[in-house]
């Protein structure tokens, strides 16, 4: 495949509203869009186009990655679309890539469908707060726009750790420094620990996951910093287990006493088909750390927070449940998707408050 016919196709998944564009072998270059999948009307790929494409797309370095790794995740400017996102992977020994399209602006607040309570929570001057979900859910979208409300209102230093940067800040009132992995450091844990060494206010990773990664991150929130995070967890609660999980023993218990301390909030989201399948609707749960969620922390009895999350309302907290009902209510999203969706579905099927 031509440089050419790459970024026709990419201009007419832009044109068409997609978030991703598929190249495999065997199959038409297929679209998401709105959470769906779309095969254009067009001959089949053939794996030695992908070959082709990987040869001209790739530098040699990335090449070399490649080959040795089976795998490739890097952003590339494109001249009809902006950024894109590459993951390259192999099949049946050939290349295949999954491309997303990286927005130019980050949208408001209310156009993400984001609380009023998650910008109080950023805005408070140190401990952690965590954006959670599956794949796909947005979770980097939410993380760059509240890194954004910062540099857009405090005069600080924000640093980033991606794995690829996918939105470039410019500084406004904050210093933004943004760190790729594998381009300039060799890891989340490394990066961590350099990056406590360069005055951060604000420390934003693009993905929790090793352990030497969640003990930094939880130190560094614990002594004066703010800590933005994602994690892929399908709930509130599921999170905390997954960061607690990682330790043993009396590194555990560490682990809860830290994270009673320095939790400022979490937001599990997900995303889901509107009414009219035009576009898609976030959902989500919302947990704010306040005495009695600290308390539930530290003394690990986390099957409690759902019934905190259920009375926790004046405080700002959402259950996902409640919400899908409130989104079914406002006509944003179909009942059989509310439904479907629900953690507990009596409480989408009952009449009246879903409670």
């Amino acid at each position: 495949m031509s440089l050419d016919r790459f970024n026709q196709l990419l201009a007419e998944a832009l044109e068409r509203g997609a978030s991703d564009l598929h190249l495999i072998a065997d199959l038409p270059p297929v679209l998401r869009v709105n959470g769906e999948i779309f095969p254009l009307p067009a001959a089949p790929l053939a794996a030695a186009e992908l070959n082709a494409l990987a040869a001209v797309l790739l530098t040699p370095e990335q090449r070399a990655a490649f080959d040795r790794d089976w795998e490739l995740c890097a952003t590339l400017p494109c001249p009809r679309v902006g950024r894109v996102r590459v993951t390259l992977y192999r099949r049946a020994g050939h290349p295949e890539f999954s491309l997303r399209l990286l927005d130019e602006e980050i949208p408001g607040r209310e156009e993400l469908g984001l609380p009023a309570k998650l910008e109080e929570l950023a805005r408070r001057p140190v401990g952690l707060l965590l954006i959670t979900g599956p794949a796909g859910s947005g979770k980097t979208t939410t993380l760059n726009y509240l890194v954004d409300l910062i540099n857009t209102e405090r005069r600080c230093k924000i640093v980033t750790i991606e794995d690829p940067i996918e939105f470039v800040h410019r500084s406004k009132r904050a210093v933004v420094v943004q760190l790729e992995v594998l381009t300039d450091t060799p890891s989340f844990p490394r990066a961590l620990v350099q990056v406590l060494r360069q005055d951060p206010d604000v420390i934003a990773i693009g993905e929790m996951r090793e352990r030497e990664a969640i003990a930094t991150a939880l130190t560094a929130a614990e002594t004066g910093h703010l800590v933005l995070a994602t994690l892929h967890s399908p709930s509130v609660a599921h999170a905390l287990e997954r960061i607690i999980g990682v330790f043993e023993g009396a590194a555990q218990r560490q682990v809860l006493l830290q994270l009673a301390s320095c939790l400022q909030g979490i937001i599990s989201q997900e995303l889901l088909p509107s009414v009219d399948r035009a576009r898609r609707t976030l959902a989500y749960e919302l947990l704010v750390a306040t005495g009695a969620v600290r308390n539930i922390i530290r003394e690990n009895q986390l099957h409690l927070l759902e019934t905190t999350l259920q009375t926790g309302a004046k405080d700002g907290m959402v259950l996902f449940d409640n919400c899908l009902y409130e989104l079914y209510c406002r006509c944003q999203i179909s009942y059989d998707v509310a439904l479907c969706r629900a953690r507990r579905p009596e409480r989408i099927t009952k009449t009246g408050n879903a409670v």
